[in-house]
């Protein structure tokens, strides 16, 4: 059997420095935006080919996000049972999952049909992968075997059943066709050829020193691997002459692993773990470069292929994405060239153009811009111009309500308009927070506007409600600011007056009422 041979790795430790070409640009990535799901988020994985949109796996489900806006694109559903392990394929046009039922479902991204649908394991599929190198797929099951299935017959080609517990990862070798490694509750990593009778097809078997293994990766070269169990993170020399040696054992997490990833470049090792941390190993030297807090344990992981994402699923349902912009040095002249073979007129044309040219580049005359035309078969759609947010909805679109409200309630602004903006901050439960720790200054506008339309019949039982929450937020400190109080005063005196001209109104309602009635008693009487 052939091995690459094993890479170096130094003989002692470098000094890390804070200018760490390796971990530098970890720190330029901005705060997380949290996305809340009702399930425990089980697995992530990004689209190998731009603009690498990732698709994650939580409950019956496999939800398809965009990078750039962090809004679902493509909802897949056709589980009856749990999903598991939602990954692309190398071209990112089909994608593979597992569920609880032993089912394995081959999807096309684009239509969301079910291209092909594999059954041959008896207990949940934890892990899908397709080969990187031919039509095949692999799957790891709690039922303790590891599969291999030919894409094209939907038949499974081997099975190896050398695990004695339940097998929660598996991969492809990134070089040989042949060779999978898998880790297992048993605590062991095996590496095996389905060139082999399937009775002998484990060549490898390497013990992760008593704890469940989690999750397994390999290096490009495919002569080290990496496993996770317990709270430590082994490396082992894959090469047949090594004696299944472990080269290095690390221990900087404070309970269970759960999840390994590789960032873009193949670099720097990440790690997730259940005491909500995920740390950044830099694969030189194996020292932590970086480390990354969440508000809940951690149970899967990716990074995306350019490095400007990292996206981590919590115990919670919580989906954490951080977003980091690239700079213009990492766009090399690859990446270039190929952006610019991309249709023109589309999404990712206009987005990597501005990568490439700045962020000014949308905003060039149309005498500027390098020519780009679409195939024969396309059509223009036509441009439409974005219609601009007025004030207060760019404020109320940044969840910035008191501003929102400061703005609706200028004297420019119609008052319909500013009673409807008063009522979504209702909606949102936001009245309180947009009206809250004021002084006299910001207040008195509001008080103001109320005073103006607090009798109007339009509008009335909407001011009302908001004196209210004002007189509950502000009794404290009546008789401490005299615009205040003068205000208030006004707004009584307002009141009071609309409730006296009810009462006459009532009146003469009760009047009209009386003699109407003695009117029509009186045509009864006529008539009779």
């Amino acid at each position: 059997m052939d091995f690459l041979p094993l890479p170096s790795l130094p003989s002692a430790p470098r000094q890390i420095s804070s200018v760490n070409p390796h971990s530098r640009h970890f720190h330029s990535f901005r705060h997380p935006l949290f996305i809340k799901h009702p399930s425990s988020i089980t697995h992530i994985h990004f689209n190998p080919a731009k603009p690498h949109r990732y698709a994650i796996t939580s409950s019956t489900r496999v939800l398809i996000y965009a990078p750039r806006t962090g809004k679902v694109v493509k909802t897949i559903s056709r589980f009856k049972d749990t999903a598991r392990s939602g990954e692309f394929r190398k071209d990112g046009k089909l994608l593979v999952a597992g569920d609880d039922e032993g089912q394995i479902q081959v999807f096309d991204v684009n239509s969301r049909a079910v291209l092909r649908t594999m059954k041959g394991h008896n207990q949940p599929v934890r892990v899908t992968h397709f080969s990187p190198h031919l039509p095949q797929i692999i799957s790891a099951s709690d039922d303790t075997t590891v599969k291999l299935w030919d894409l094209s017959t939907q038949t499974c080609l081997n099975t190896f059943d050398s695990h004695t517990d339940y097998v929660r990862s598996a991969i492809f070798h990134p070089t040989n066709p042949s060779l999978m490694l898998s880790g297992s509750y048993d605590s062991t990593i095996r590496l095996h050829d389905c060139r082999l009778p399937e009775e002998s097809s484990n060549v490898i078997t390497m013990r992760h020193g008593g704890s469940p293994v989690e999750d397994v990766l390999m290096f490009p070269s495919g002569g080290i691997g990496v496993s996770v169990g317990g709270p430590i993170l082994r490396l082992w020399d894959l090469s047949m002459a090594s004696n299944n040696k472990c080269i290095r054992a690390l221990s900087n997490h404070q309970k269970t692993i759960t999840c390994l990833s590789f960032d873009g470049e193949k670099k720097r090792v990440l790690t997730g773990s259940l005491d909500t941390m995920v740390k950044v190993y830099d694969t030189e030297d194996w020292k932590v470069v970086h480390t990354m807090r969440y508000p809940a344990p951690v149970l899967s992981l990716a990074v995306s292929p350019d490095d400007t994402h990292i996206a981590a699923g919590l115990t919670d349902g919580t989906l954490s994405v951080r977003r980091r912009d690239p700079k213009a040095s990492e766009i090399t002249e690859d990446t270039t060239s190929r952006n610019l073979s991309i249709v023109g007129g589309s999404y990712e044309y206009f987005a990597d153009m501005e990568q490439i040219f700045g962020k000014g580049y949308l905003k060039a005359k149309k005498s500027e811009l390098p020519p780009a035309k679409g195939d024969v078969d396309e059509y223009r759609v036509e441009t439409r111009r974005k219609r601009k947010l007025k004030e207060f909805d760019r404020y109320l679109k940044g969840f910035k309500y008191q501003a929102a409200l400061d703005a609706g309630t200028k004297k420019t602004v119609k008052p319909t308009t500013t009673f409807a903006l008063i009522q979504e901050l209702i909606h949102r439960d936001a009245l309180r927070v947009a009206l809250s720790g004021r002084d006299d200054v910001s207040l008195e506008p509001i008080l103001s506007f109320l005073l103006r339309y607090v009798t109007d019949p339009r509008f009335g039982e909407m001011a009302s409600e908001v004196v209210g929450v004002i007189i509950d937020l502000y009794t404290p400190i009546l008789g401490q600011s005299p615009i205040l109080d003068e205000m208030l005063l006004r707004l009584q005196t307002r009141i009071e007056r609309e409730l006296n001209f009810q009462k006459e109104l009532m009146k003469l309602k009760g009047g009209l009422d009386m003699t109407l009635s003695q009117a029509a008693m009186s045509r009864v009487i006529d008539t009779a």
